[in-house]
C-alpha cells in the first residue's frame, strides 16, 4: 500500500538526517589531530555581518597539531582571529600579519573523558530523534483508516527495525568516536 510505504519511508528519511547530523557533531569533536572541520563553523565578523570562516579564508592543515589560515584580505586578520578566541574552542591563534596558526594542543585524561561525554551526549540526542521519528510513523498509521490490520502491523514492524538498525549505528559511531577521542 502506497501510503504505508511513504510514513515507512519518511521514517527513514528523518531517522538519515539524525545520523547525518550526529556525524556532523562528532566532526567538531576534536581527538587531538588537528582538521579543518574543528573550525568550520566559526563566525568571523567581516564588514560588519558574521561569516563563516571559510568564505573570509582559506583553512589549511599544515600537521598534525598545527592548522594555518589564510584570509583572502588582509584587514580581516584581527577579526579572524577574534572569532577563532570568541569561539571557545579553546585555541591561542597567533598570527604574524599573514597567516594565522592554530597549534593544537595535546588533549590531557581530563579533557578527553569530557569529550567523550560529549560525544555520547550527541549520541544520546541522536537516538531521542530516532526514536521520535518511530513515534511519529506509528500516529500516522494509526490515523489511516480503511488499511487491513495486517498491513499496519507489518508497517510498524519495518519501522521498529528500522529504529533498531539507525539506533545500532548511531551507537557504533559513538564507539569509534570514543575509541578515537580516548587513543593517546
Amino acid at each position: 500500500m502506497e501510503e504505508l510505504e511513504l510514513i515507512v519511508a519518511s521514517a527513514k528519511q528523518e531517522m538519515d538526517a539524525a545520523i547525518k547530523h550526529l556525524e556532523h557533531a562528532f566532526q567538531k569533536i576534536r581527538a587531538g589531530r588537528a582538521s579543518t572541520s574543528m573550525v568550520q563553523d566559526v563566525m568571523v565578523e567581516y564588514y560588519g555581518a558574521p561569516t563563516p570562516i571559510t568564505q573570509v579564508a582559506n583553512v589549511s592543515v599544515v600537521d598534525a597539531m598545527t592548522l594555518s589560515i589564510q584570509p583572502w584580505d588582509r584587514t580581516a586578520i584581527g577579526a579572524i582571529a577574534k572569532g577563532i578566541v570568541n569561539s571557545n574552542l579553546g585555541f591561542a591563534p597567533s598570527n604574524n600579519g599573514d597567516v594565522i596558526i592554530i597549534n593544537v594542543p595535546p588533549l590531557t585524561e581530563e579533557r578527553r573523558r569530557d569529550l567523550a561525554k560529549q560525544a555520547k551526549g550527541e549520541t544520546d540526542q541522536t537516538k531521542i530523534v530516532i526514536r521520535n521519528a518511530r513515534q511519529d510513523a506509528n500516529k500516522e498509521l494509526k490515523r489511516l483508516e480503511g488499511v487491513a490490520e495486517d498491513l499496519i502491523k507489518g508497517a510498524e514492524k519495518d519501522i521498529q527495525d528500522l529504529t533498531d538498525a539507525y539506533v545500532k549505528k548511531s551507537d557504533d559511531a559513538y564507539k569509534t568516536k570514543e575509541a578515537e577521542i580516548l587513543k593517546v
